[in-house]
């Protein structure tokens, strides 16, 4: 996670003291100025800054290269320094122009280096830093990459392969795809279409001469495009992924089928340069037809194409168990029929009949000496990933893994795609990672024999792993000492004990240099926004200060470190949230429990927030005697597989019990009023916010809902499709997982933020939700607008109108209402 904050350019410093990492605290001491709304709320890069962020090495190991802003300029820039230290120093655009981009492909010795910049590509020696043009043409040229084992260059263009030749700087294209369907060709195939053209020929000389002329200037350009590609028609596809075999043999390609024109949803912007209405078009809502792939493998020897099968596949025809809780037969309930409960479902269940699934492939990840080939092939549902060995000249593939997850797969190092996966060494081995064991770990399969092995396990996720350049370490990053820490790791390629390099609690981000002597770290705690800092890779190797980004204003007051606790969940998991106490706590007191956004998003840790005006806010509130929970509910990052999918077709489930079960702990541990509990937060906070307020009224009497998803059905397909399926299909959980189908439960004070342009969570849901409200006649709730705004605030001015309202809302309803009391009001500005 990258977060844009801190700033003051000074140059620096020695070794971290052991002061840097402070233990959790009550209350923080005394301050020189007191926590405002006004102040909290300013733009970051003025007040506190921007830390350096877009970190990567020069290629000679000579500096660190950066992005940064001390200047306090409406932007960042780019900085570089040298290891050793000193002040960092602005590249202007002049040099910026003649310097590598940090993207590209190395050659397998890392002795080049191939990259696109400003959509041309070119080729660098590493040793004598020297870069040769390999095109320069109007049309852009991408994908650059080493072919033939590092004989030639290869990138595309407008949607076809070249190969470059260094040696003798030739330029070979390698595919002729081309849009629409293959022209009609060869003699007429009607019979009455051969009468009229043997009539013709017979009749006509001069006709017989010409056709005899034709058909002789098509057999010589039938053997002049010998020496061409092969025309592949796409019809209404197109390609990606172009790549060639180390061999020269194969082209394989995606295949990629657009949906077509689907509906999508319009968000109007009303304030605007011109003066009018604008519509934005965005996107389209769960459920809509996805893009489809296919993996295309153009044999040059044989100049023809295939296109993969996978019917075979393992598991193809496995369907998703939720669907037994459906009639196959019987009409699929209307999300008016579930509104209620679970029970509107039908209770016979029949068996589905055979389906195979869709499937995208990924790939192909070719070994390096260039002799096998796997692909990572994931089902369109997203329930099943298998790793299968492709054989191009016979278009076969062997399974070497399958993960099946009745929620979804995802998780570290496994994403959506590929994941992380590549070769060992011995070009017999395939790595990846897997959250079979629950959490997310570093596995190999031998293709020769599929034989699997655990590099690592334990409760604990590799979040980060990539290998040396020998082939003989890896380099892993993981929460291994504590979920809310992250730490550098280097372990033996085939498996062993995992030797800890950091040692400061925190997270670290590590860039390894080019010779793999030194590290790069993005370094921060919980109070201490990130710096860069440098270190020798050696274990417990103290860090060096390079960057010095906060302002004295900033540093003059002393943020709280939170304290890192654990609440025993109902159903007895442990659920890890960050504690803010007021210095002087009241008995009886006032609380607010902060819900984080993006549902996989971890925020109980010991770094600095992404949610860095939150955090800045939980200090203000702790200031003025609030105690402040802030929890990873189910459906949060860093804690593994079940607390990923805790949530699985039922959103405002556990992950809102996790809050309940918070509050219980604030009233029974520290103190707190159960008549003073209020809850806020944005985005799928705001959702829970929500669902806390429509279906736990009487444990929050006060909550305010930012940018809130108040119906699922009406979000976009990538996130949602995972949790809740289909709305067509699983119709239940979108009703028991929407906040709209509940609002009738509403008691307490609720205040509803959103921004008119937000083109994630749609303006229209709010809308919608703020009807509902009306018909169902409740009074005690405010919409706040914000007509300039997208999902994420920009303007400082609508950051500090709506934490003002947030502010009053909380200051009226909990801390000066009398115990037992229910507030009704959601005050004003």
């Amino acid at each position: 996670m990258r977060v844009s904050f801190v700033v003051r350019a000074l140059a620096l410093l020695g070794p971290v003291s052991a002061a840097f990492a402070q233990t959790p605290t009550a209350a923080p001491a005394a301050s020189l100025a007191p926590l405002t709304v006004d102040k909290i709320m300013r733009d970051p890069a003025q007040w506190i800054g921007t830390a350096p962020s877009n970190i990567y090495w020069g290629e000679d190991g000579k500096r660190i290269y950066f992005s940064w802003n001390p200047d306090k300029n409406r932007r960042d820039s780019l900085y570089a320094v040298a290891p050793s230290g000193g002040t960092p120093r602005k590249i202007s655009f002049r040099d910026q122009l003649n310097l590598p981009p940090s993207t590209g492909v190395y050659d397998q010795k890392f002795a080049r280096k191939v990259y696109e910049k400003e959509g041309d590509i070119y080729l660098l020696d590493l040793k004598t830093n020297k870069a040769r043009r390999v095109t320069n043409t109007a049309e852009r040229e991408s994908d650059a990459a080493f072919a033939l084992q590092g004989q030639l260059v290869s990138y595309t263009r407008g949607g076809n392969l070249f190969t470059w030749n260094p040696a003798n700087g030739e330029t070979v294209q390698r595919t002729d795809f081309r849009k629409g369907n293959n022209p009609t060709k060869g003699s007429p195939t009607d019979q009455s279409e051969k009468y009229l053209k043997a009539q013709q020929l017979a009749l006509f000389e001069v006709i017989k001469q010409r056709d005899k002329d034709q058909q002789d200037r098509q057999r010589v350009q039938k053997a002049l495009n010998k020496l061409r590609p092969k025309a592949i028609y796409l019809g209404l596809k197109t390609v990606r992924n172009l790549q060639l075999s180390p061999d020269g043999r194969f082209v394989t390609y995606s295949l990629v089928q657009e949906p077509g024109s689907e509906k999508v949803a319009i968000v109007p912007n009303f304030v605007t340069a011109s003066g009018f209405t604008e519509d934005l078009s965005t996107r389209t809502k769960v459920g809509a037809p996805q893009t489809a792939m296919e993996l295309g493998i153009y044999d040059i020897g044989r100049d023809t194409t295939f296109v993969l099968g996978y019917r075979d596949l393992k598991g193809l025809d496995e369907q998703p168990a939720y669907r037994k809780e459906y009639q196959l037969k019987a009409k699929a309930p209307t999300a008016a029929d579930s509104t209620k409960t679970a029970k509107n479902a039908p209770q016979k269940a029949e068996k589905p009949a055979t389906e195979l699934r869709r499937v995208a492939p990924f790939g192909p990840f070719w070994s390096d000496n260039g002799e096998r080939a796997f692909l990572v092939m994931r089902s369109a549902d997203n329930k099943d990933r298998w790793i299968v060995a492709l054989d191009p000249n016979t278009q076969k593939i062997t399974l070497l893994d399958r993960q099946r997850d009745e929620a979804w797969i995802n998780g570290p190092g496994i994403g959506y795609g590929a994941g992380n996966v590549g070769w060992l060494p011995d070009n017999k081995r395939v790595w990846f990672q897997s959250e079979e064991s629950g959490y997310s770990h570093l596995y190999t399969v031998d293709v020769t024999n599929q034989q699997r092995k655990a590099l690592t396990s334990g409760k604990f996720e590799i979040q980060k792993a990539e290998l040396s350049k020998d082939k003989k370490t890896w380099y892993l990053s993981a929460n291994k000492t504590h979920p809310g820490e992250q730490h550098f790791y280097r372990m033996p390629v085939s498996g062993g004990q995992m030797t800890q390099i950091t040692t400061l609690p925190g997270a670290h981000e590590v860039t390894v240099s080019p010779d793999e002597k030194t590290l790069a770290v993005r370094y921060s705690y919980s109070n201490k926004p990130w710096e860069l800092f440098v270190m020798d890779n050696k274990p417990g190797a103290k860090m060096r200060q390079l960057t010095n980004s906060l302002t004295s204003e900033f540093k003059s007051y002393a943020w709280r470190d939170p304290e890192v606790i654990t609440i025993k969940a109902r159903d007895g998991a442990d659920v890890y949230a960050r504690l803010y106490r007021p210095a002087n706590a009241v008995a009886q007191g006032p609380a607010v429990i902060f819900v984080h956004g993006a549902g996989y998003l971890q925020n109980a840790h010991k770094w600095w927030s992404q949610y860095s005006r939150e955090y800045m806010f939980h200090n203000l509130l702790a200031d003025q005697g609030y105690t402040v929970l802030d929890i990873d509910y189910r459906g949060s990052s860093g804690y593994g597989r079940d607390v990923r999918t805790g949530i699985y077709r039922f959103m405002g489930g556990k992950d809102l019990t996790d809050h309940v079960d918070g509050a219980k702990l604030l009233t029974e541990k520290y103190g707190v009023s159960p008549q003073r509990i209020g809850i806020y937060g944005g985005s799928y906070g705001g959702f829970i916010t929500l669902m806390a307020m429509f279906t736990e009224p009487d444990v929050f009497k006060a909550g305010a809902a930012l940018r809130s998803v108040t119906d699922w059905a009406h979000y976009n397909h990538g996130y949602t499709d995972n949790i809740l399926n289909e709305p067509y299909n699983d119709s239940i959980a979108y009703a028991r997982s929407s906040p709209i189908y509940h609002a009738e439960g509403l008691k307490g004070a609720l205040l509803m933020c959103h921004g008119m342009v937000d083109t994630n969570v749609h303006f229209q849901d709010i809308v919608r939700l703020t009807q509902r409200l009306i018909e169902l006649k409740k009074e005690n709730w405010e919409l706040a607008v914000y007509p300039v705004e997208d999902h994420g605030f920009v303007e400082p001015s609508s950051w500090t109108d709506e934490y003002k309202r947030i502010l009053k809302l909380f200051n009226t309803n909990l801390k000066s209402t009398p115990s037992g009391a229910t507030g009704t009001s959601t005050g004003g500005n």
